[in-house]
């Protein structure tokens, strides 16, 4: 057998960091990437059963089309029911989140690591933007989540070792690189160190262009660490913000360390500090237990936010919850209702938001992202551009006009676009 593989990546960012550090290592150790793989690897998500149900009908398609492959599952899924997942045709071997790393030892058939550590990674495949992980696992515990459970105990990498990563990126000439983690402002547990401390060094050493928080838990983020972002010109203003409910009483069910007097504090300072910020904020739609009340409650209060639009996730049940055992649980029917009104909301606060900064110039990093004659880039401030074709602007940073608003886009990316 020929030391070609090939990865898949389902899920969060965190799981794309990974999967790439896998893929380099392997590289690095003489195997090939191939359509037409020794070996599938499929990195897997549990926040959701159709992600769940998206990774065994992968595992099942790739067993049909090449059933002399080797497939290798790891991740979330993975961890939270191993013996279904090693009983899926075709499945050699499966490693959790907290040892989905001993995917490297095992093909280069090294000795396995036995006890789970925190495993430093970033992505290398988009050449404008890596996302790097500094943070692993979640000590919170929500109601509805299975990924403290699965992923373990908080736990960090250095910030010595962060800004080694930082300086390894830049070598690759990103401009831009997200911070993210599982709970990524919880950064520091265990070594004494703190969130606000390495992005003051990241901001310091200037080691990269452009630097984004994944997502930063309401309760993590502090007066310092806003002021710190306003005074940046490293630090991008983008907040990435979960609220889940606008309902006090739908909070505590889900365990949830904040009620929504402290979000709206928070969302208020960096308002005033940063008129010009972007902040998105995830939503939960169906939650157990959620009346029609606090349904309209939570409409309320998002109307009444200076946020920039929203990530709405469709309550799932998951095996081993809390929530999974709670009464009433609604409808698939309702919780789509609810789903897409939170989605329409969304809309309008996006479209105000890019309203807001028409007729303004800001700083674009361009992508690889060209469709239609245009090329696409995102604003320091996550507002999405396209002008006309360039290929001299691609991986870079350019101060460009926001001219019209483009609501044509059925995938809901309105964008800003330059008429010169």
């Amino acid at each position: 057998m020929q030391n070609r593989f090939h990865i898949a990546t389902l899920g969060c960012k965190l799981n794309y960091s990974e999967s790439s550090h896998i893929a380099r290592e392997l590289q690095k150790n003489g195997f090939e990437k191939s359509s037409y793989p020794d070996y599938f690897i499929l990195n897997t998500c549990t926040v959701t059963g159709v992600a769940e149900k998206k990774a065994r009908s992968l595992i099942m398609n790739w067993h049909r089309r090449f059933p002399n492959s080797i497939i290798i599952v790891i991740g979330c899924f993975a961890a939270r029911d191993k013996e279904l997942v090693e009983n899926l045709p075709g499945v050699a071997k499966v490693f959790g989140s907290e040892d989905k790393m001993n995917v490297i030892p095992f093909l280069l058939e090294k000795t396995l690591i036995e006890k789970p550590l925190f495993f430093a990674a970033f992505s290398s495949s988009e050449r404008t933007r890596s996302f790097l992980k500094i943070q692993d696992g979640c000590d919170y515990h929500c109601s509805y989540c299975a990924v403290a459970r699965v992923r373990g105990k908080s736990r960090s990498d250095t910030i010595a070792n962060v800004l080694t990563n930082l300086e390894k990126i830049a070598q690759l000439n990103c401009k831009e690189v997200v911070l993210t983690g599982v709970n990524t402002g919880d950064f520091g547990r265990g070594n004494g160190e703190t969130f606000t401390q390495l992005l003051k060094e990241i901001d310091n050493r200037k080691l990269i262009e452009r630097v984004r928080i994944s997502s930063i838990e309401p309760n993590l983020i502090t007066g310092e660490m806003i002021k710190m972002f306003a005074n940046s010109n490293i630090l991008m203003p983008h907040f990435h913000i979960p609220l889940q409910s606008g309902s006090n009483r739908v909070l505590a069910a889900m365990k949830r360390r904040y009620k929504t007097e402290l979000f709206e504090d928070i969302v208020y300072q960096i308002n005033t500090a940063m008129p010009h910020a972007c902040i998105a904020v995830d939503m939960i739609s169906g939650f157990p237990s959620e009346t029609e009340a606090d349904f309209e409650e939570t409409i309320r209060f998002l109307n009444s936010m200076p946020i920039s639009y929203l990530h709405v996730f469709t309550y799932s049940k998951r095996p081993q919850t809390q929530a999974a055992e709670m009464k009433p649980q609604m409808k698939d029917s309702m919780k789509k209702e609810r789903t897409k009104i939170l989605l329409h909301l969304s809309e309008i606060k996006k479209i105000s938001f890019y309203n807001k900064h028409l007729n303004t110039k800001r700083d674009v990093l361009f992508e690889e992202d060209i469709k239609n004659g245009s090329i696409f880039g995102f604003t320091d401030n996550y507002i999405r551009i396209s002008v006309p074709f360039n290929e001299n602007l691609i991986n870079q940073i350019k101060k460009i006009e926001l001219t019209e608003l483009n609501t044509t886009k059925s995938h809901c990316k309105k964008t800003i676009t330059n008429s010169d």
